[in-house]
């Protein structure tokens, strides 16, 4: 998720209560649920390296042992360095360091459970396992989330400071339905997923599917991207928990026109990324964040380019951020293989649906 949401988080955990356990309770909240992040200094290695590095080994169980503990000792350092030169403020609660390091777990936990939800990715074993973990539920900044703890944080703070008792109520209220609407976008996700096999089985005949990804849309929470297929070969529904009757076409539409066109199909692979990524770190790098990885040729001043990308992410606006870009050797030009990948989708005839039956008048 985007660091507002993962210091408004921080922020609301605060208004629940906690920040009164203990003097700092509020600043340790919000930096303890930012502090994974630390890994964003990897975009400054230019290409695509950072993909590879973040959400990586700042979010496995190490990280989530280490950092609080580093963070508690810093806090303390600070409070301690404010009494020496007398510029504690007053009014600030006396450090309780055993609440203080309960904070910082409690901060930091907050960040990979928030990471989960979408459909980027998170190493949460790192460096154990370098297995990446989905949650697909969630858009990586969702303005919902976004207006629910905006609003319980600042409902919290004027009734506190207007001296109300209840103040700790709004935070609360904001807190249950920020985790209702991540529980029904989790299940919005798999109901998705299920819907759509089953669309596919009884409209295309397709028995088994490499992946089917439910990927969650900016704004539109009822909404799912579904993507499908296997490296190279992937396809795009869209998916409206309003609309279900949509999937149904859009699988017919699938095997209406010859197994070959839907909304989008990504090109066929042109080279061998195995050799590529030996020799090329940004590509590797790129290919093992990739969750569905595709690539393509171009010709350019004479020069042709092995072109990987995400069908996650095909949007144009995010497309060219999520894109690597390598020059091919001579020896590479006309060597092609597929993405290392799962089995291919199997497309066979479909069974007959008792609408086919009375468009063929039986």
């Amino acid at each position: 998720m985007d660091n507002l949401t993962h210091s408004l988080t921080g922020a609301l955990l605060g208004q629940m209560g906690l920040k009164r356990k203990t003097g700092l309770a509020m600043p340790t909240l919000i930096i303890a649920a930012n502090i994974p992040d630390i890994d964003a200094v990897a975009v400054l290695f230019g290409g695509h390296q950072h993909l590879a590095i973040r959400r990586g080994i700042t979010h496995g169980p190490i990280a989530m042992l280490l950092l609080p503990i580093i963070l508690w000792v810093m806090m303390l350092w600070f409070d301690n360095w404010q009494l020496r030169r007398s510029k504690r403020p007053e009014s600030r609660l006396p450090i309780h360091k055993g609440w203080l390091l309960t904070l910082a777990y409690i901060g930091c936990l907050s960040h990979p459970a928030l990471d989960w939800l979408n459909s980027y990715g998170i190493r949460l074993l790192e460096p154990f396992s370098s297995n990446w973990f989905y949650g697909d539920s969630i858009f990586i900044i969702d303005i919902w989330i976004w207006a629910a703890l905006i609003a319980g944080v600042w409902i919290s703070l004027r009734q506190e400071r207007g001296g109300r008792e209840n103040w700790k109520i709004p935070a609360f209220i904001s807190f249950g339905a920020i985790l209702f609407y991540i529980l029904g976008n989790i299940s919005l996700s798999r109901h998705a997923v299920q819907e759509t096999k089953i669309a596919l089985r009884n409209y295309v005949g397709v028995h088994d599917v490499a992946q089917i990804v439910a990927n969650p849309v900016p704004i539109f929470f009822w909404k799912r991207e579904i993507l499908f297929g296997s490296p190279n070969n992937y396809y795009q529904f869209e998916y409206s928990l309003f609309d279900e009757k949509k999937l149904s076409e859009n699988a017919a539409a699938l095997y209406a026109s010859s197994k070959e066109i839907i909304i989008a199909r990504h090109a066929p692979a042109i080279v061998k990324p195995d050799k590529i990524r030996l020799r090329d770190k940004d590509a590797d790098a790129f290919l093992f964040w990739s969750r569905m990885p595709h690539n393509a040729m171009i010709i350019e001043g004479g020069k042709r380019y092995a072109i990987f990308a995400d069908a996650r992410f095909t949007d144009p606006m995010v497309s060219e951020r999520f894109r690597a870009r390598v020059q091919l050797l001579p020896q590479e030009e006309n060597l092609s293989a597929p993405l290392a990948a799962p089995k291919d989708v199997r497309l066979d005839k479909p069974k007959d649906t008792p609408e086919q039956d009375k468009a063929d008048g039986r």
